[in-house]
């Protein structure tokens, strides 16, 4: 089962960095969602794929056309309002920031938005509470854990990428956790980001073979050649941001020939939810 997803967010909607923070920052840089969106359509259509798009609430709030045209043949999901990782908010800050997004999304689209994903998969153990804020959002599938440790969060005590059933005082929720390779004892995602661009086609060809579960996530910026160089990025974060851009887009292409994906909403309904694992959260 081979999953694909689009976080759509801009080009310059990096976390962690203090330049990209907030909305008064983001209205000074160039817009390159309509072209960039564009390319994933082109993409989808020329590869006969479908995806979920997660889409944060600014980005529909200022193009509401785009994210139309998107939810009239793809699904949609929330990416959160803001884009903010979750540790940076308290319980209250964080249910206004989706609460606002969903409600958005579906008076925007006229349709249920019911899948989320939290940016830079932030979710902790220790936020394991905001399962239980998404479940009361009418969120049924959760696209947000990373089961290892992650720069930004990361859940190692998480059981195994698989998809699972995450318990919480007495709530439930579809867990689709992001998919993991172990190289030299560290767990790489090879599915999507600086990862996905730095990795040459044939390693991610030959570990997507050996996966019976595959989720991915692609920015529209890691297929944007032509975007413009944010200053004063660490020179870690300039690597894993621009890292393999001009290529990106030809090994999409191939990755989708090669391999057939689908969107959450059909995964979903392939899965006997029943005997796949639950996972129980304090």
């Amino acid at each position: 089962m081979n999953i694909l997803t689009f976080d759509i967010e801009e080009w310059f909607h990096i976390l962690d960095f203090e330049e990209t923070r907030n909305e008064e920052q983001w209205r000074t840089y160039e817009v390159r969602i309509y072209e960039n969106v564009e390319r994933l359509f082109r993409i989808l259509e020329d590869t006969n794929s479908r995806a979920t798009f997660f889409v944060v609430g600014w980005i529909a709030k200022n193009y509401p056309d785009l994210v139309r045209r998107i939810a009239e043949k793809y699904q949609i999901g929330s990416h959160t309002m803001n884009h903010q990782l979750i540790w940076e908010q308290t319980p209250a800050e964080f249910r206004d920031d989706v609460e606002s997004s969903v409600k958005f999304l579906e008076d925007l689209t006229g349709k249920k938005v019911t899948s989320f994903r939290v940016p830079g998969f932030s979710i902790r153990e220790s936020e394991g509470w905001a399962f239980e804020t998404l479940a009361e959002l009418g969120i049924t599938t959760d696209c947000s854990v990373f089961p290892a440790h992650h720069g930004h969060g990361g859940m190692p005590t998480y059981s195994r990428p698989v998809p699972s059933i995450i318990s919480r005082n007495g709530i439930t929720i579809k867990e689709f956790p992001i998919t993991t390779k172990i190289i030299a004892g560290r767990h790489i995602i090879f599915t999507g980001g600086g990862y996905f661009r730095l990795f040459p086609y044939p390693l991610i060809k030959r570990w997507s073979s050996g996966q019976e579960y595959l989720m991915s996530y692609i920015h529209p910026r890691d297929l944007d050649a032509g975007q413009p160089f944010l200053s004063g990025l660490p020179l870690k974060r300039k690597f894993k941001s621009y890292v393999g851009l001009k290529g990106a887009e030809a090994k999409l292409r191939r990755w989708l020939t090669d391999f057939p994906f689908t969107d959450i909403a059909t995964a979903e309904q392939q899965i006997d939810w029943s005997q796949v694992p639950v996972v129980k959260l304090d």
